[in-house]
C-alpha cells in the first residue's frame, strides 16, 4: 500500500514539474529594437528589461554618438553604427536656456510664433541628424547582412524619428512602436480621425472645450504641424527612402504600416478622442511602488516634520537657469516652512535658505512616493507628470518648452495642479503665491489623488498590456486584422474628394440634362404656336 502511496506521489509531482517546464504559448522571441535616446530611452529601457525577463532575446542598434544606451549591458546586445553627429546634449540643453531667455521679454504672439514656427530649423536640422544616422545603418551591408541573417520575429521602435521605420520596412518585419510622437506632432493625428473643433493640438494650450477664436488657434496650428511634416519628411527621409526601399515607397505610408501602437498616454490624463483598433494604451507604464530612499535623503525628509517636503525637477536639459531666476526660486523656498528637495547643477544660488537641499539628481519616483512630499515643482514632462499623477501628489508647473504646457493644462484643468509661465515665475511674488495656494487648498492634492485612483482601477497594469500587445504580434506574425486600409490611400482618397467631385459632376450633369430638356420641350412649344399663327 505505501508503495502505491510513493509511486502516485512521485507520479503527481512528475507531471508538476513537466508542467512547470512546459513553454509559455509565446516562447521567447527575437526582437529588434531601434530606440530613441534622452527621456524616450527611459521608458524604452523599462520595456526593454520586461521582455528580457519573459525570456526574449532584445538586440539594439544604436548610434555611435548615444548619451544614454550603451553598447554593452546584461538584457540586450548591441550592434553601434558609427556616425559622425548626433543630436548634441549640450546644444538641446543650450536651447532651452536660450527659450527661457526669450520667453522672459517675448509679447505673447512672439512666443506663439516661436514655439509653432520658429523652432522648424531646429526640428529640421535635428532630424537631417538622425537621416544620416539611417543612411550610415543601410549602407552598412555587413550589418545589413547580419540583421538579415539574425532572423528577428520583430522590430520594437519610437517613430519620433525615422530609423527604426525604414529599417523595419527593408527588413520586412512586424513593427510595434512605443509612442506618444511622430516627427512633429502627436501621433493620434496621424493614425485617427482627429477632429480640430475639440480635439486641441498640442502647443495650442487648449482643452476640448474650444471657444471660436481658440477653434481657429487650433486648425492654424494643426495646419503649421503638416507643413512641417511634409517639409521634414521630404528633406530627409523620402530621399531614404527611395534610395534603399524604391520610389514607391512613400514614407508617411509607411510610418503608418505599424501593427500595434502602445500610446504612452490614457485616458484619465489626456481627452476622449477617437482611436483605432491597433491602438494600446499604456499611460504610466514606467511607475511603479517607491523604493526605500537612500539613507541621507531619507534623514532630510524625515527632519521636515509635520510640515513635510516640496520637489522641484526642471527635467533632463534644464542644467541652468538664468542666475536672477535662480535667486527668487531659492529666496521662495526659504519663505516656506516645508523642506525643499532642488534637482539643480546650475551656479549655487545666492539666496539658498537652510531648508533647501540642492542635488545633481534624485529618485523622483521614489521621492514622489514618499508619504512626506507635499508638492512637486516640475516642467511638465510625460513622464514627471504621470508619476505624480500615480502617486497623488499636485504640482505647481513651470512649463518650459514641446508638449509642457499642454500637459500641464490637462492636469490644471482637472484641479490638480496649478501652472506659471517661465516669463512670470519671478514677479510679483508668482512663484510664492501658486506654491501656498497648492499647499492650503485640500482640492488640488484631493483632485489628483482621484486621477491616481483612476488611473490605477484597470483589469490589467500597463507594463502588462503593453508586453501582452507586443507578445500578440510576436505569436501572430503581426496584426494585420487590426490594421485600418487608410494608409494606404492618398488624402484624395481617404477625403473621399474624388467620390464628391463624381457625384458633384453628375448632380450637374443630371441639371444640365434636365436644362437641355427643359430648353428643347420649350422650344418646340413655341415652334408650335409659331406656326398656328
Amino acid at each position: 500500500m505505501n508503495t502505491m502511496i510513493t509511486m502516485r506521489l512521485i507520479c503527481c509531482c512528475s507531471a508538476l514539474l513537466l508542467l512547470l517546464l512546459t513553454p509559455r504559448s509565446c516562447e521567447g522571441g527575437n526582437i529588434l529594437v531601434v530606440p530613441t535616446d534622452g527621456s524616450h530611452w527611459i521608458n524604452m529601457d523599462i520595456l526593454l528589461q520586461a521582455l528580457h525577463s519573459r525570456g526574449h532575446k532584445i538586440t539594439i542598434v544604436r548610434s555611435s554618438k548615444s548619451w544614454y544606451i550603451k553598447d554593452k549591458s546584461s538584457y540586450y546586445n548591441s550592434y553601434t553604427v558609427p556616425v559622425e553627429r548626433t543630436l548634441d546634449k549640450a546644444l538641446i540643453s543650450k536651447l532651452v536656456f536660450e527659450n527661457i531667455q526669450f520667453e522672459r521679454g517675448a509679447l505673447p504672439f512672439a512666443s506663439f510664433l516661436q514655439s509653432s514656427i520658429g523652432v522648424l530649423g531646429m526640428f529640421t536640422e535635428a532630424h537631417r541628424a538622425i537621416g544620416e544616422f539611417a543612411s550610415a545603418t543601410l549602407d552598412d551591408s555587413k550589418l545589413i547582412k547580419t540583421l538579415n541573417e539574425s532572423k528577428f520575429d520583430l522590430m520594437l521602435t519610437d517613430p519620433c524619428w525615422g530609423v527604426g521605420v525604414i529599417l523595419a520596412k527593408y527588413l520586412n518585419l512586424p513593427l510595434v512602436y512605443n509612442v506618444r510622437w511622430l516627427i512633429p506632432q502627436e501621433a493620434h493625428l496621424a493614425i485617427a480621425p482627429s477632429p480640430v473643433s475639440y480635439v486641441p493640438i498640442i502647443g495650442s494650450g487648449n482643452t476640448d472645450k474650444m471657444t471660436f477664436f481658440q477653434r481657429v488657434k487650433n486648425m492654424i496650428l494643426y495646419l503649421i504641424n503638416q507643413l512641417q511634416n511634409s517639409l521634414i519628411v521630404k528633406e530627409v527621409y523620402q530621399p531614404i527612402c527611395d534610395k534603399h526601399l524604391g520610389p514607391d515607397y512613400n514614407f508617411n505610408q509607411i510610418l503608418l504600416d505599424a501593427d500595434i501602437w502602445l500610446m504612452r498616454v490614457d485616458f484619465v490624463f489626456d481627452y476622449p478622442r477617437p482611436t483605432m483598433p491597433n491602438v494600446v494604451y499604456m499611460g504610466g507604464f514606467q511607475c511603479k511602488p517607491a523604493k526605500p530612499l537612500p539613507e541621507h535623503l531619507e534623514e532630510f525628509v524625515q527632519s521636515s516634520g509635520e510640515h513635510g517636503v516640496i520637489i522641484m525637477s526642471l527635467g533632463t536639459f534644464v542644467s541652468k537657469l538664468p542666475d536672477d531666476m535662480a535667486d527668487v526660486i531659492a529666496a521662495t523656498f526659504a519663505k516656506l516652512p516645508q523642506k525643499v528637495i532642488w534637482r539643480y547643477k546650475g551656479k549655487r544660488p545666492a539666496t539658498l535658505g537652510t531648508n533647501t537641499l540642492v542635488v545633481d539628481w534624485m529618485p523622483q519616483n521614489d521621492l514622489l512616493g514618499h508619504r512626506k512630499i507635499k508638492l512637486f515643482v516640475a516642467h511638465g514632462g510625460t513622464n514627471g507628470v504621470q508619476e505624480a499623477m500615480y502617486h497623488g501628489v499636485p504640482v505647481v508647473g513651470l512649463p518650459l518648452f514641446f508638449d509642457q504646457y499642454d500637459n500641464f493644462v490637462r492636469l490644471q484643468e482637472r484641479g490638480a495642479a496649478k501652472t506659471l509661465s517661465i516669463a512670470t515665475v519671478d514677479k510679483d511674488d508668482n512663484f510664492l503665491k501658486a506654491i501656498r495656494e497648492v499647499l492650503n487648498d485640500p482640492s488640488y492634492r484631493m483632485n489628483m489623488q482621484r486621477l491616481s485612483r483612476l488611473h490605477r482601477d484597470q483589469p490589467m497594469k500597463p507594463l502588462d498590456t503593453a508586453l501582452f500587445w507586443i507578445e500578440f504580434v510576436l505569436r501572430h506574425k503581426g496584426a494585420a486584422h487590426l490594421k485600418a486600409q487608410f494608409y494606404t490611400m492618398s488624402r484624395f482618397t481617404y477625403h473621399s474628394v474624388d467620390v464628391v467631385l463624381f457625384l458633384t459632376g453628375a448632380l450637374l450633369l443630371m441639371f444640365l440634362s434636365f436644362f437641355i430638356l427643359i430648353r428643347c420641350l420649350w422650344n418646340v412649344m413655341c415652334k408650335q404656336k409659331v406656326k398656328r399663327h
